[in-house]
Parts: C-alpha cells; structure tokens; sequence
C-alpha cells in the first residue's frame, strides 16, 4: 500500500482587541504554512477576537457575522491564491438572536466547502458559551475536500467520545478541533499539568480509538476580560497526532508558532486492520448510551419535565 502523505499546519497564537490585528496573524500564519508546503491549514477557536465568553455581556454579540460573510470571503481569497485548505473559526449570526459557534472549511478553490456549529456548549467559570451560543444542529457530519474529508469539531466537543466515533462512523479521515482553553489564574502548577495532560490525553485516545489522525490548535497568552477580574493563561501546546496516538509535532505552550506535520493517510487502513474497533462494536448492546445516565440499581434515570413527571 503506497503512502498518501498530507502536510498539514496548526496556526496558533496570542490574541488582542484588535480584529485586524489578529487577523493578520493568522493570515501570516497560513502564508508561512503554504510556503513551507501545507495544504491543509487549521486555525484555533474564535482566532480574529479575544475569547469573549469569560463573561456574559449582550454588546460582545456585535463580534458575530453571517456565513459567508467577511471572514469567509477573505480567507476563501486566500485559500485560492495559495490553493490550500483552510479551517477557521468564527463567531456566526445566522439570525437576529440566533448564533452559533462554527467552524468553516475554505476550499482551495476558495469556494465555502462547508460548516461544523459546536454542538458541546460549555457554561463554566470562564466558559459562558450557553450564553452566546445555540448548540450546532448540523451532527456531526464530515466535510468532503480535496485533501480528504475533515470531522471538524470545536473545543469543548473534544471531551466527548460519542462526537469523535460518529465522525469516525461518517468516513471522517482526520479530526480537527479549533480550539480556546487554559488554566484559570488560581490553577496551582500540579493542577496546570493535570488539566494539560487529561486534553492532550483524551484527544489522542480519541486518534486510537477511532484509527484516524487529530489535529487540535489552541490559543497562547494570558486574556483578561475588560468587564470583569476573569482571567484566562491559555496553554498552547498544540498538537498532531497519529492513528495510534503517536505525536508527530507539539508547540509550546507560551509561543506564537507555526506548527507544521506529515501525515500519513493511509496508515489509518493499516492501523484498522490489526486493531479493528469499528468490526468489533456490540452495536446491539449501545442503546443506553442515549440515556442521561443509569442509577445504582441499573435502572434508566429519566429526566422529569416542568411539572415533575418523567419525560
């Protein structure tokens, strides 16, 4: 079986008030990936502005535009002129009142090859996305590129294994996850390795698991919050990993930082053969997986309605 390699790069970097400013970078960021040869290129979560959602503040929902729309149009520009695939995220209005979390796929033809909305909607100190954000209603769905078919995912949807398997089930061949998170300024250094260590480990169990690469792209330097005393060190340490979990490039955790790798598209086939998961799954065994959860007594927890009685 010959190798079908695709160089691939995460664009991570520190973000300010600025949007020009932070657009800028990332545009820098995808020149530098294409002339060193990428052609798939992954940008972190929500990369032309600060994370906004340490707080809940309704002027921060100006940030918000359509797809397509000016991001869309500008990288599409981009991902023509330097005929790579792009993965940006953006802050989308799809109407008055109504917003998503979404991922874009920018073909390199420029045109918009499609769209991932985060369906995970965190609402953590530090975390109010539920305030800003109505959970994606596309599934979980891999994108058809020129470069393979992408199962993007966002940030909090890394922590589910039910998102990576049924983009897995889909014919994804890799995972991407644009991506914000970091240590609150109390976390103390044993907690800061813990936390670090449990997202680099899940999403690499996710590669494992599934048989397919992930790339996941983060954010650096510390975001605090205008209106408030929230304050975020986000912890970089982007990554891309292989069908076994193997790391084949890391960045650090406090630089800007093209990240560039190679990967090797058929070694998923490989892999599957000797550990295959996917012909061993006692599909007719999961059906409680769509329960909420299961009591001590084995019995399946319902969820009560507004009157008390279950729904």
């Amino acid at each position: 079986m010959t190798q079908r390699i695709l160089p691939v790069a995460l664009v991570q970097h520190a973000c300010s008030s600025s949007r020009d400013d932070n657009l800028q970078h990332s545009i820098s960021g995808i020149r530098q990936a294409a002339k060193q040869g990428a052609q798939l290129i992954l940008l972190q979560e929500l990369h032309s502005s600060l994370y906004f959602c340490q707080t809940e503040n309704t002027h921060h929902f100006d940030l918000a535009e359509p797809v397509p729309g000016p991001t869309t149009n500008l990288l599409g520009e981009l991902a023509k002129e330097l005929q790579v695939v792009i993965v940006a995220s953006l802050f989308e209005k799809r109407a008055a009142g109504l917003y998503h979390n979404t991922a874009v796929v920018l073909e390199r033809d420029g045109s918009l090859a499609g769209r991932y909305r985060k369906m995970h909607i965190p609402d953590d100190p530090g975390y109010y996305e539920k305030f800003y954000f109505t959970p994606g209603d596309l599934g979980f769905q891999p994108i058809p590129t020129s470069v393979g078919k992408l199962g993007v995912l966002i940030c909090w949807d890394q922590w589910f294994p039910e998102a990576a398997r049924l983009m897995a089930l889909a014919g994804a061949d890799l995972l991407l996850y644009p991506t914000a998170i970091g240590w609150d300024a109390q976390d103390n250094d044993a907690e800061q390795l813990r936390q670090r260590e449990a997202w680099q480990t899940i999403q690499r169990a996710h590669a494992v698991a599934n048989g397919i690469p992930v790339l996941s792209c983060n954010r650096v330097g510390v975001e605090t919050a205008p209106d408030s005393d929230s304050e975020i060190h986000f912890w970089g340490s982007s990554f891309v990993t292989g069908p076994q979990g193997e790391i084949h490039a890391l960045a650090p955790a406090d630089k800007d930082v093209v990240l560039m790798a190679d990967i090797d598209l058929q070694r998923s086939e490989m892999v599957r053969r000797i550990w295959p998961y996917l012909r061993d799954r006692r599909i007719d065994a999961y059906g409680e997986l769509n329960l909420r959860y299961r009591d001590q007594k084995g019995d399946p927890y319902r969820d009560l309605d507004d009157t008390g009685n279950e729904s």
